[in-house]
């Protein structure tokens, strides 16, 4: 009966996994796409304001790669 218990806790984690897994897929197939277009803006229109936007995301996916990667403040 505990080896039931495990195995469908097991699968439930498995299945949210591969969800969230999906979902960040996902995230990041967007980001590239964005990315691919310049961010949606043209050389002519380029401000401090775009560059302090992209150093704000820059800055948050610093932070995901370094605790995935366990590099700067993660790293071990």
């Amino acid at each position: 009966m505990t080896t039931r218990r495990v195995t469908a806790s097991n699968d439930k984690a498995l299945d949210a996994f591969m969800i969230t897994k999906l979902q960040i897929d996902a995230m990041l197939e967007r980001l590239k796409a964005l990315s691919d277009d310049h961010f949606e803006t043209s050389p002519d229109e380029i401000h401090w304001g775009h560059v302090g936007t992209l150093n704000h995301y820059r800055a948050k996916l610093r932070e995901i790669a370094d605790s995935a990667f366990k590099e700067g403040e993660h790293a071990e």
